[in-house]
């Protein structure tokens, strides 16, 4: 976190002394710089003084060209040098909640550096669309390459892939070739991933498209695919619950977890009370119907051991079940080599 050489509150309090009635309270009440305030919309203050959200915007835009113009404003350089040096050592563009969070903790002194921002002419503020968060840059060339690297990435990722903070910040750093080198380290290769709004992190870390409900999880079914995901190998029902509430901070019930899993089409009961992924190479029936898979798999009879392999990566069974399926001479038969194939 940046420290500022200066107090908010006093800086605002200058630069609204030129201001007086209306004008100012449209100021302060549009970006919430009187104590204990909160931004508000041009609407809002519309209804407030019974007058349309556009006469209230052109208010706003004469008080701030009003401030401009005044004595107060000339004392206001160094302040717009210091954000301005601020949001370079960022990365030249950055997340407006990110800035913020980084200038102060303190809401009421992030409005006042908001309103500093809005009165900077160094300063740009991207808003808000589809694919980015409000940003603000004082680079438009460097803003191009970050925004057309972001949407690079964004078309990089499968729509339900999860990959890991240090493969996504590696692949960003990649597309990012043309940017100076000032700006190509780890740090601000991270901030520049939170301007994204396509692009998302969850819980434990991974990262995807934001619309991947492996992202934007929506409920128990995503929190347990998550978690599986993590654990690496199929897990009871019972353990599903249990890490869902140690990881996302969730009660999980045991009983609506194993629903969950049921109705779900990427788990696979694979064993008493023992799910795993479909995408591990799962599937769902009696170990007969899994050894019938493994041998339509293989295009080729296979020995006894080779069988017995293939269904155990596949469920969760005692080997000498599967010697025992393989004995049904209806659906399977061993021939003249000693290896088995299906009937």
């Amino acid at each position: 976190m940046s420290t500022l050489s200066f107090k908010p509150k006093q800086v605002t309090k200058k630069l609204l002394s030129p201001l007086s009635g209306r004008a100012k309270d449209v100021v302060t009440n549009r970006f919430g710089i009187t104590e204990g305030a909160e931004r508000k919309t041009l609407e809002a203050i519309g209804k407030q003084y019974g007058i349309t959200r556009e006469r209230v915007r052109q208010i706003e835009q004469f008080a701030l060209s009003t401030i401009k113009k005044s004595d107060a404003y000339n004392e206001f350089k160094h302040i717009s040098d210091e954000l301005k040096g601020i949001i370079q050592k960022l990365g030249g563009i950055v997340a407006e909640h990110d800035f913020l969070a980084h200038v102060s903790k303190d809401p009421e002194a992030q409005n006042h550096i908001h309103f500093y921002l809005t009165l900077g002419d160094d300063f740009k503020k991207h808003k808000e669309d589809d694919h980015f968060h409000h940003r603000w840059t004082i680079d438009q060339k460097l803003t191009d390459v970050v925004h057309d690297a972001l949407s690079s990435l964004y078309k990089s990722l499968d729509d339900e892939e999860l990959v890991s903070e240090t493969h996504i910040v590696n692949t960003f750093t990649e597309k990012l070739k043309d940017l100076a080198d000032e700006y190509r380290n780890e740090e601000i290769v991270r901030r520049y991933l939170k301007i994204s709004k396509s692009i998302g992190r969850n819980a434990l870390g991974e990262w995807g498209k934001s619309s991947s409900p492996h992202i934007h999880t929506r409920g128990i079914k995503d929190y347990a695919y998550l978690v599986m995901r993590k654990f690496g190998s199929p897990m009871h029902f019972k353990e599903v619950a249990r890490d869902i509430s140690k990881y996302f901070g969730k009660k999980a019930h045991v009983a609506t977890t194993h629903n969950e899993l049921i109705k779900d089409a990427r788990f696979v009961l694979v064993g008493r009370g023992v799910y795993g992924l479909r995408e591990w190479g799962h599937v769902g029936g009696v170990v007969r119907d899994v050894i019938a898979d493994v041998l339509r798999e293989a295009k080729k009879p296979l020995s006894k051991e080779d069988v017995v392999d293939a269904v155990l990566k596949k469920r969760v069974v005692k080997a000498n079940t599967v010697i025992v399926n393989l004995q049904n001479t209806e659906f399977f038969k061993k021939n003249k080599d000693g290896l088995y194939e299906l009937v």
